[in-house]
């Protein structure tokens, strides 16, 4: 059939989680250490036998794409990027060379629509833009799938953030996002309840946090547990508290659109809720 559908591409599935992960520092990818450890147990829960099946596709909302207008990968085999500087080597030398899917990507910009007109960005309701060769797999995407996903198999499209946008429209944009639960695409957002790089305590253990972290991830927890998701766009009311929480919110916005992708009935799992150099949460999420 000429033109078919995202329907038709993607086979039709058991309703797949969203999921939120709390990513933090790049060092995660190959650090031993609590967080991912984590991610390599919810990796575990996916393909025979497991909870979900494997996923046919992966789409990735991360902090570190910040675009005009909402856009996606669409190359065959996106590059890893190592958006990043001072860290060791090993770090710099990873690589997730996951495939891409440029005919996925076509589709689902198709059904997923521009919620907004943005600065010099698409119009309300016109397609999401394809990337063809400028962005890739930023550390958002691939530090957290590589421990989760190893054999980098699954197909693997990034969706961008538009920074300008209110938050209704992230919100609203994950809305739309859940259609594709059924149809064995795995949303991931990656960022960070709570991301203050100025007053971080390198050595401090992850059962610390500043007061006004704590006091934040919790707020965040409370909205998530009480099922109350929309109050997630409300963060600012919280004043002084937001602003130490989030200097600047990239790495908050990619939790409205799990959370907008998740349902009213789905259930909620916790696989980490600690803290990293004290000004940092690292609370992820599974809606099921």
């Amino acid at each position: 059939m000429n033109n078919p559908s995202v329907i038709e591409m993607l086979q039709p599935s058991l309703k797949m989680p969203v999921i939120f992960v709390g990513h933090g520092s790049p060092m995660n990818a190959i650090e031993d250490n609590e967080f991912r450890q984590a991610w390599q147990r919810v990796g575990g829960y996916f393909g025979e036998g497991a909870r979900w099946p494997t996923p046919q596709l992966i789409l990735c909302v991360s902090a570190h794409w910040l675009t005009s207008g909402w856009g996606l990968t669409a190359m065959p085999h996106p590059p890893t990027i190592h958006d990043f500087g001072g860290f060791p080597p090993e770090l710099h030398a990873q690589q997730y060379p996951a495939p891409g899917s440029p005919e996925f990507a076509t589709q689902i910009s198709k059904i997923i629509k521009q919620p907004f007109k943005g600065l010099g960005g698409k119009g309300e309701g016109e397609d999401l833009f394809l990337d063809h060769e400028e962005w890739g797999f930023d550390h958002g995407t691939w530090s957290v799938l590589k421990p989760m996903f190893p054999s980098a198999k699954i197909p693997v499209i990034q969706m961008s953030i538009d920074y300008s946008a209110s938050m209704q429209d992230h919100f609203d944009l994950g809305r739309q996002l859940t259609k594709l639960r059924e149809l064995g695409v795995l949303i991931l957002g990656s960022g960070n309840t709570v991301h203050n790089l100025r007053s971080m305590i390198r050595t401090a253990p992850s059962s610390e946090a500043f007061d006004w972290n704590k006091a934040f991830d919790d707020w965040v927890a409370k909205c998530i547990n009480e099922g109350d998701l929309k109050r997630l766009m409300e963060f600012q009311s919280l004043g002084e508290i937001a602003k130490l929480a989030h200097p600047s919110f990239e790495h908050y916005l990619p939790i409205l659109y799990t959370a907008g992708a998740a349902r009213e009935d789905d259930k909620v799992e916790y696989f980490s809720d600690n803290y990293q150099a004290k000004s940092v949460a690292m609370r992820s999420v599974i809606w099921y």
